[in-house]
């Protein structure tokens, strides 16, 4: 019996409780395996270790009697289901997994013309290109002081990579991995995560000077920015730092060059509501309505990412410069919590003048998969509102983009479906545009 991701708490799955059935999905595991007996089974990949949706009706507990091969992607698997009215548990179980043989390793490659593209093969890029959501550099780790910073001016170089929006993460302290989701873990202390705030931004211009790198803070900056000499644009994934003081703001802008600025990340925070929880708040709150004024009149570009649509819509309002959503892909069948965003989704960011920066996750870890969902969103909103969402070391499954010194794969394939305008737009153009307005 095949089940589909949206047969999930209807009666079709229910009653196939103790037979045999067959699913695809996207394997998650709390820490990377290649191989696992016991993991997650999610309709769409996560976006970063422990992304999973808080909704029992998205996710499928896997037991195997082996270690299964997790891959590359998707998996499609056969095993006995098993539907549990255990409240601390996952509603579906397969049991006894085993991974069903999918496509061939012929229709694979020709799926996949571009995935190994001999050097000569590959168009080059002008150096100029910009990621709009990245983690480079173990900057999360090093904050910690878990690990070192890595290289990551040396693969922009190579690349073409001229420029990263270069994150902190808001609410780092206190998320973590809970019953296999990553969520909130517990209430921050006060002061809390504006004292890590510090000490990640402080990590981050450490990276930038050991890598004799600059910082962009204008707009002039960005448009000198070549990958020769690699820049990093200052960027905070979630505002939660702040705890509602506004002050903040105008002290990160100054002390740490703060130039971008996401207002949620995986905790309903004091600007709105996130995808991945419940709604709390009706969207974009009133302190997030007046961040998001702050910001404009700054210079500082918000990003939406990770919010719900009903705070997009709210920011789409409020707004007076364009919105970036830095890291996503597009979905119309949409599962429960997803981080992907439907077409209405996309269109009311692109309304702004904004761009939406694609993810390199949507289907099989490849270059022209890549491609094919940049150009998905650019059916929807148009190639003037798309652009490059790397989150390079922030995914928890395989990046068809793992490193920056493949950007010139990315380029070729892209131009096998627009013109060398279009390619600049979507490589950096489209993001530049908008950090010009935003900037001023």
């Amino acid at each position: 019996m095949r089940l589909s991701w949206h047969d999930l708490g209807k009666p079709r799955a229910d009653k196939a409780h103790g037979k045999r059935v067959e699913i695809s999905g996207f394997p998650i595991t709390v820490l990377p395996a290649k191989k696992a007996d016991h993991f997650l089974l999610m309709a769409e990949p996560g976006c970063c270790q422990g992304c999973v949706p808080n909704n029992p009706l998205a996710v499928i507990e896997i037991v195997a009697d082996a270690p299964l091969k997790l891959g590359n992607g998707a998996l499609r698997l056969t095993g006995r289901l098993h539907v549990a009215d255990d409240p601390a548990g996952w509603r579906y179980q397969l049991h006894e997994a085993e991974v069903v043989a999918g496509v061939s390793r012929r229709a694979m490659l020709a799926a996949s013309p571009l995935f190994c593209l001999p050097a000569a093969a590959m168009a080059q890029t002008d150096g100029a290109a910009v990621d709009l959501h990245s983690h480079a550099g173990n900057l999360i780790r090093a904050s910690y002081g878990r690990d070192g910073l890595l290289d990551v001016a040396s693969p922009m170089k190579a690349g073409g990579m001229s420029t990263i929006c270069l994150c902190i993460v808001g609410d780092s302290p206190i998320i973590g991995v809970s019953s296999g989701r990553l969520r909130p873990t517990r209430n921050p202390r006060p002061g809390e995560l504006y004292d890590f705030s510090k000490t990640q931004f402080a990590k981050l211009h450490e990276l930038v000077r050991t890598q004799s790198m600059t910082i962009v803070k204008t707009a002039a900056d960005l448009r000198a920015a070549r990958s020769s000499r690699p820049s990093v644009i200052v960027t905070s994934e979630g505002a939660d730092w702040l705890d509602g003081r506004i002050e903040r703001l105008d002290e990160a802008y100054q002390r740490w060059q703060l130039r971008q600025l996401q207002l949620t990340h995986y905790r309903p925070n004091e600007l709105g509501d996130i995808q991945t929880e419940p709604s709390e708040k009706g969207g974009l709150t009133d302190f997030g309505a007046e961040v998001i004024r702050r910001c404009n009149a700054l210079g500082i570009v918000v990003d939406v990412a990770h919010g719900t649509f009903d705070l997009v819509k709210r920011a789409v309002s409020t707004a007076t410069k364009p919105l970036i959503l830095s890291h996503t892909g597009l979905s119309d069948r949409p599962t429960p919590w997803t981080r992907l965003i439907t077409s209405d989704h996309a269109r009311a960011v692109a309304s702004t003048g904004g761009v939406i920066g694609i993810w390199p996750v949507q289907t099989v870890a490849n270059v022209s998969s890549y491609a094919d969902a940049m150009a998905r969103m650019v059916k929807v909103v148009g190639v003037d509102h798309v652009g490059v969402g790397t989150d390079q070391l922030g995914l928890l499954g395989p990046s068809s983009m793992p490193s920056y010194a493949d950007l010139p794969q990315l380029a070729a394939a892209l131009r096998t479906k627009f013109n060398d305008a279009e390619v600049a737009k979507l490589l950096g153009g489209n993001y530049r545009r908008v950090f010009e307005a935003c900037i001023g």
